[in-house]
């Protein structure tokens, strides 16, 4: 599997691209308690969806210091724009 962080790039576009962006930023330097239940939820559904961007993204909330970076590099793409 890829490292989380390749994908971060492509998530960024297509929250960009849905202008959720903004709000998934907020969410995730907000919500971190929350954040960890979602990564266990997408942990549980690899039983029925095998899925190397849902692993990573799982793995990205689990870990409260990715999922902010992760919200950082949301702002540092939209700052750039």
């Amino acid at each position: 599997m890829k490292s989380s962080r390749e994908y971060w790039p492509r998530w960024a576009e297509t929250l960009r691209r849905y202008h959720l962006h903004e709000l998934t930023a907020s969410l995730l330097e907000a919500a971190s308690p929350l954040a960890l239940l979602g990564a266990q939820a997408l942990y549980f559904s690899r039983g029925l969806i095998e899925n190397d961007q849902l692993t990573a993204l799982a793995v990205t909330l689990e870990e409260n210091d990715e999922a902010r970076a992760f919200a950082s590099f949301l702002v540092q793409e939209r700052a750039s724009l």
